[in-house]
C-alpha cells in the first residue's frame, strides 16, 4: 500500500508514526515544504521571551526519526498538484526545482494552516511579521533585539502570550484588536476584565474595538506607525496574530469543505473521497457542545486526528470523539482554563443557556494560605446539560478545564457535577470541591 502524506507538523507527524505502527509494510512518502517538522507553535512566546532557551525542545520529532520508522521523508518539497482521479501527487524540490511525481493508494492531507494576512495599506513594510513557525520565531527574536516599541495585532492566545513576553523583557507594547475584549473566543467578560486590568497595570497599551487602517513606513520601507480609525501608535516592529486559515487550496473542488476551506471528514478522518484522509489545522473538528462541525485549529485536535488517521487508514477501527476546544493559558501569574461554550458563543449558536459565575477559595480558610477561584459554568436550560466552563486563579486550576471537558463530552448535567465524587484533603481542596460548589450554585440559580 502506497501512502502519501502532504504536510508534516502536528497532525502529519502523528499520522506517519501511527500509520507505520499499524501498517509496517506501507510505503509512506512524506512531503514537507519547510526545513523542519513538528514545531510546537504554542511555544513561540516562551521561546521569544527566553523562558525556553533551547528551541530543540519545541520539536517533538524530526525527519531522521520518521525515516528510521520507515518513511521516505522529502523536506523542502512543495506539493504543487494533487490528481485525485489518477491518484498522483506532484511535488517540486525547492532547492533544485526538480519535480517528483508519486502515486498513492491512500492520501493524507495534513497541510495545516497559515496566518491570515489582512489587506491593510502598507502591510508590505519591513518589520511587519507573522508568528506561526520556527523560522518566523527566529526572525521575531532577531528583530526584537533592536525594537523598543512593539505593536501586536490580535488579542487571541498567541497575541496575548507575545504581549506578555515583550512586556516582561521591557518593551513598550501596544495590543490592538478589532473586538472589544481580549481572548473573546475563550473567555467571558468577568475573566477578560481581570486580565485586561493586569495588562494595563503592567504598562501595556490596549486599543480594543479598533481596526488597523494603515501601516506607515519610513524612507527605508520600515514600519514606524500603526494607524487605527481614532489613534496612531509608534512601532519599531509589528506582529500580526489575527487568526489562521486552512491550507487546502490543493483540494479545492475535489473534496467537501466548509466555506472557510476546512476539509470535512467523517468520524474516521475520511474526507468525501474515502481514499483521502485529513487531520489537523486543515480539517474540521466535531464540536461536541453544539454537535456541529467547526474550525478550531489547536495542536490537541491535530495530534488526536493524526493518530486516528493511522488507526483507520485500512479499516474503520476507532471513532473520533470530537472536541470541546479545551485550552489553558498562563498570563502574568494568572492560570486560566476554558472549555466548551462561553456565554457569548452560546448566544451566537442560538442556544438557550444558563450562565453562573461565582468566586470561592480553592481550599479551606483555616489553611495558612488559599487563593480565590473565579468560575463560570454554562448549561442548557431545561436539561441542565453542561456546555462550557471557565476558570481563573493565581492557584493552578487549569486541570479543572480538563475535568469539565470530560463532563461535556459525556453529556453530564449540573446534577451530576454537583454530587460528583472528588477527594477531600485540606492541602488541596475542601469537603465540597469548588467544582461541586460551582454546579450547586448553578442549580440554585436554575430553579
Amino acid at each position: 500500500m502506497k501512502v502519501v502524506v502532504v504536510g508534516c507538523t502536528h497532525a502529519g507527524t502523528a499520522a506517519v508514526k501511527n500509520i507505520l505502527a499499524n501498517q509496517p509494510d506501507a510505503e509512506v512518502t512524506v512531503f514537507e515544504r519547510n526545513d523542519n517538522i513538528s514545531f510546537l507553535s504554542c511555544g513561540i512566546a516562551l521561546y521569544v521571551g527566553g523562558v525556553v532557551k533551547d528551541p530543540a525542545g519545541l520539536f517533538y520529532s524530526n525527519p531522521e526519526e520518521l525515516a528510521s520508522l520507515g518513511a521516505e521523508v522529502n523536506m523542502e518539497h512543495d506539493v504543487t498538484t494533487i490528481d485525485t482521479e489518477a491518484k498522483k501527487v506532484t511535488a517540486k524540490d525547492l532547492k533544485t526545482n526538480e519535480e517528483k511525481i508519486v502515486e498513492y493508494d491512500k492520501l493524507v492531507v495534513t497541510t495545516g494552516s497559515w496566518p491570515i494576512i489582512p489587506p491593510i495599506k502598507g502591510i508590505e513594510a519591513k518589520n511587519i511579521l507573522l508568528c506561526k513557525n520556527y523560522n518566523q520565531a527566529n526572525v521575531i527574536i532577531e528583530q526584537a533585539k533592536d525594537a523598543k516599541k512593539v505593536v501586536v495585532v490580535g488579542g487571541g492566545y498567541i497575541g496575548i502570550e507575545l504581549v506578555e513576553a515583550f512586556a516582561e523583557s521591557g518593551k513598550q507594547v501596544t495590543l490592538i484588536d478589532g473586538l472589544p475584549r481580549i481572548l473573546n473566543k475563550y473567555l467571558d467578560e468577568p475573566f477578560t476584565n481581570v486580565l485586561e486590568k493586569e495588562l494595563v497595570d503592567r504598562g501595556v497599551t490596549l486599543a480594543l474595538g479598533e481596526n488597523v487602517n494603515e501601516f506607515v513606513a519610513d524612507q527605508t520601507g520600515t514600519v514606524t506607525k500603526v494607524v487605527t480609525a481614532s489613534q496612531e501608535f509608534d512601532a519599531d516592529m509589528v506582529i500580526l496574530c489575527v487568526g489562521f486559515r486552512p491550507n487546502t487550496d490543493l483540494l479545492k473542488g475535489k473534496v467537501d469543505m466548509l466555506p472557510s476551506g476546512a476539509i470535512k471528514v467523517n468520524e474516521y478522518m475520511q474526507s468525501s473521497n474515502p481514499d483521502i484522509f485529513s487531520a489537523g489545522d486543515s480539517t474540521v473538528v466535531h464540536y461536541n457542545p453544539t454537535g456541529k462541525d467547526q474550525y478550531i485549529p489547536l495542536a490537541t485536535n491535530a495530534v488526536r486526528q493524526g493518530m486516528l488517521v493511522g488507526q483507520n487508514l485500512v479499516e474503520q477501527k476507532m471513532k473520533y470523539r470530537g472536541t470541546q476546544g479545551t485550552s489553558g493559558l498562563y498570563l502574568f501569574g494568572w492560570t486560566i482554563g476554558s472549555t466548551g461554550l462561553t456565554k457569548e458563543s452560546a448566544a451566537l449558536n442560538k442556544i438557550d443557556a444558563n450562565v453562573t459565575v461565582i468566586e470561592d477559595n480553592y481550599r479551606p480558610e483555616f489553611m495558612p494560605t488559599t487563593e480565590k477561584v473565579l468560575m463560570e459554568i454554562v448549561s442548557e436550560k431545561g436539561t441542565n446539560k453542561i456546555l462550557g466552563a471557565q476558570f481563573l486563579s493565581k492557584y493552578d486550576i487549569t486541570q479543572s478545564a480538563n475535568t469539565l471537558s470530560i463532563a461535556i463530552q459525556n453529556g453530564m448535567t449540573l446534577e451530576d457535577l454537583a454530587l460528583q465524587d472528588f477527594f477531600f484533603q485540606p492541602h488541596f481542596d475542601r469537603p465540597w470541591n469548588y467544582l461541586n460548589i460551582l454546579a450547586q450554585a448553578a442549580l440554585a440559580e436554575a430553579e
